[in-house]
């Protein structure tokens, strides 16, 4: 088979599957700028049509008329715990365990006090030592206020994150998927194994969250932390959440003990007194309009169901790793993603020795993907809005690119600001 002929019956495939999607009609929800297929929502979902809309609501008319009354009429305030509601059964949680609040920095700050205070007399904390570095800082943050603690790194002080956890460990914190090989870790064996040592499971989701059934109740994990402007499409820094299970909430503790998260705010108390559930999370006045704009990203994840999203984002995953490996394998790419669908999220990391050139030629053709040290091409397949024919159209593009080496050229090579 010639290499057209390859590529024109791997269309044609793709045709007859996008025919029978069941999830086909989102695509036309969101703005998708004309001539991009884009492979970057892992980092930065698209706009829905119907977060646009809500943030024309909340600022030409909760805002500029409503002022300072829609607090109350528009129901401002309720909106981290009400979102919060929104996205539980998203990730496996109840009502009334979740609140949509502040970045995901933040809350991995208040979450890993948190977790230590549910185990006061262990005084070590155990992450990946090739988590998102956001991950590691906090962590380092959390320890220069507690000078009496250590922390243990898979990758570092031993090859294996569980075989780090003993009697000492209190926290273990872990990405349910990693950010860049989109490994999967099983969550449920995880957490149990956790707590068969006496420690707090703390979750990662960043990469998980909206894009496949995360169970977090049905394990029985602690705490978790995660952002929505990934695969939940709340736009750029849209709030974070935290999660934390209904059984520790009278015994949780965090520091960043601002108004918003007191039993009554608004008595404007001189002392603190955290409130008795979830809200006790909250610190300051929340980003409201983001907050209103993430309200219409969480509605149609809802709608859609998780189960047909990673239903479909096993298929594109597999679909493009194929087409990758049959028409790119010869021109220098290597797969650095998990083969086995189930142990990969909804990204595919190739690697090429020139891959940062590389992406930026795809992104001139409207290939948009990203880039991850020191030679990561990362794809991310959301299936609310990609369709199977981008899928081959983005391979025979990767195909193209490096047949042609176009990454040679001077303007893909020179480093951007932001990559």
């Amino acid at each position: 088979m010639t290499d057209d002929a390859f590529w024109a019956a791997a269309l044609a495939d793709a045709e007859v599957a996008d025919a029978a999607d069941p999830l086909a009609g989102f695509r036309e929800r969101f703005h998708l700028p004309p001539g991009t297929i884009y492979l970057d929502g892992n980092s930065l979902g698209p706009a829905p049509l119907a977060a646009l809309e809500a943030l024309d609501e909340a600022a030409r008319r909760e805002w500029a008329d409503g002022l300072i009354g829609s607090w109350n009429s528009a129901g401002w305030f309720d909106l981290p715990t009400r979102l919060g509601d929104m996205l539980a059964p998203l990730i496996g949680a109840g009502a009334g365990e979740v609140v949509v609040t502040d970045t995901t920095s933040l809350n991995l700050y208040k979450a890993l006090h948190a977790g230590l205070s549910l185990r006061p007399d262990r005084r070590v904390i155990v992450a990946e030592g090739g988590s998102f570095p956001t991950d590691l800082y906090v962590a380092e943050g959390v320890l220069a206020t507690r000078p009496d603690l250590g922390l243990r790194l898979e990758g570092v002080d031993g090859p294996e994150l569980l075989d780090l956890v003993d009697e000492d460990v209190a926290v273990v914190l872990v990405n349910q998927v990693d950010y860049r090989t989109g490994r999967r870790r099983d969550l449920r064996e995880v957490t149990a194994r956790i707590h068969a040592a006496g420690a707090v499971a703390l979750w990662d989701l960043c990469h998980s969250a909206g894009i496949m059934e995360v169970g977090l109740g049905d394990a029985g994990a602690d705490l978790a932390v995660g952002c929505t402007y990934k695969y939940l499409n709340g736009g750029p820094g849209s709030p974070a959440f935290v999660y934390a299970a209904a059984r520790h909430h009278g015994d949780i503790r965090q520091p960043l003990s601002g108004w918003w998260g007191h039993a009554a705010p608004f008595d404007f108390a001189r002392d603190y007194a955290p409130a008795s559930g979830i809200r006790r999370f909250l610190c300051g006045t929340q980003p409201i309009l983001s907050m209103r704009a993430l309200e219409a990203g969480l509605a149609l994840t809802a709608e859609a169901g998780l189960a047909p999203v990673r239903a479909k984002s096993v298929a594109l995953t597999e679909r493009f790793l194929a087409l990758a490996e049959a028409g790119c394998a010869p021109l220098g790419v290597g797969v650095f993603s998990p083969r086995e669908a189930e142990e990969r999220g909804s990204q595919v990391a190739l690697t090429h020795p020139e891959g940062y050139a590389v992406m930026q030629a795809l992104i001139a053709r409207g290939v948009v993907g990203d880039f991850r040290m020191p030679d990561i091409l990362r794809f991310g397949f959301a299936p609310l809005y990609l369709r199977h024919v981008d899928v081959v159209r983005a391979a025979r593009t990767l195909q193209q690119v490096l047949a042609g080496r176009a990454w040679e050229s001077p303007r893909y090579r020179a480093r951007a600001a932001v990559t």
